[in-house]
């Protein structure tokens, strides 16, 4: 559905994305992260046709974004960051007015408006100008816009930035029940999100891809991945026992909450050893948790990595 070779932009002397390649099939959510200026948002608008490459292809649904533009639009929905619009027009109006770009008409347009007025819960304000709106309300008109057409293909630039975690619960929902027929690609810093809506997750920094996996097996990169956390009273003397097993290479104690964390060797398993010993000893604990990784922690390692390796350079 969308295909992305050795994609590059320049501005200047500036490099913003630095020659990358991937695809995305119909049915997968991509989660498009990195640090601010990575060049997420550069590599969208290329892909959504609003900036034009310095070098390389882009395909979306068998179009060429550069020679075929029209067609490839027609099958994209976008949201871009910060949701603009025309503020001075109420919801109603603008939603109209994209309807009218789109070329929705009939019975089809009322369809289709009604379905995006209600997926993202607009009834209530269709009357307001959109400047008179909440930040998150305003993201709510950028969704409907970017859905009212039914695409193909959703490029989604930070879409739940600025709801609330009711609203944020909603839009992930959404999402989940549109990936089913859908390509969408979603653009976000919030890591949780990833785990919310995400199937594969590239990683981006300084306009190079540096991973590109399942949220699972980024997660399982991580030093926490099959570790073991407890909460327990002595947490010094637990720490010491917990030091003895032969599978545990490092443990720690957080400094905030006395939270314990035992760390295994590569390869090993280590939760069934520590439930024994803490059987064995007499050790009550208030919590325990086998870690299936952490991707804050994978994604500071990825980016900053690259970041010191290019200083090095």
């Amino acid at each position: 559905m969308i295909e992305i070779q050795n994609l590059t932009k320049d501005y200047g002397s500036l490099r913003a994305v630095d020659g990358i390649s991937f695809r995305v099939a119909r049915g997968e959510v991509l989660g498009f992260l990195g640090p601010n200026g990575a060049g997420k948002s550069t590599t969208m608008k290329m892909i959504t046709g609003f900036l034009a490459p310095t070098a390389g292809r882009i395909k979306v649904c068998g179009h060429d974004v550069e020679s075929d533009g029209l067609a490839a639009r027609r099958t994209i929905g976008y949201l871009p960051e910060g949701a603009p619009s025309y503020g001075e027009m109420t919801v109603a109006g603008f939603l109209d007015f994209i309807a009218d770009i789109r070329g929705l008409t009939g019975a089809a347009r009322k369809t289709r408006l009604d379905e995006a007025i209600g997926r993202v819960s607009l009834g209530g304000v269709l009357g307001q100008s959109i400047d008179t709106l909440s930040k998150g309300f305003r993201r709510r008109v950028g969704l409907a816009q970017a859905i009212l057409h039914d695409p193909k293909v959703l490029i989604l630039d930070e879409p739940t930035d600025g709801l609330d975690p009711n609203q944020k619960h909603e839009v992930r929902a959404l999402i989940n029940a549109m990936a089913r027929d859908k390509t969408i690609i979603v653009s976000t810093h919030i890591l949780e999100e990833v785990h919310a809506v995400c199937n594969r997750a590239i990683i981006i920094a300084r306009g190079r891809i540096l991973a590109d996996d399942t949220p699972e097996k980024l997660e399982a990169r991580s030093r926490y991945h099959q570790a073991v956390s407890l909460t327990a009273p002595n947490p010094q003397a637990v720490r010491e026992a917990l030091g003895r097993l032969g599978d545990v290479e490092s443990v720690e104690i957080d400094p905030q909450d006395q939270r314990i964390t035992a760390f295994p060797r590569k390869g090993r398993a280590i939760f069934g050893a520590v439930s024994e010993l803490l059987k064995a000893q007499g050790i009550a604990v208030s919590e325990l948790a086998l870690e299936r990784g952490r991707l804050d922690e994978v994604f500071r390692t990825v980016t900053q990595g690259q970041v010191a390796k290019e200083a090095r350079a």
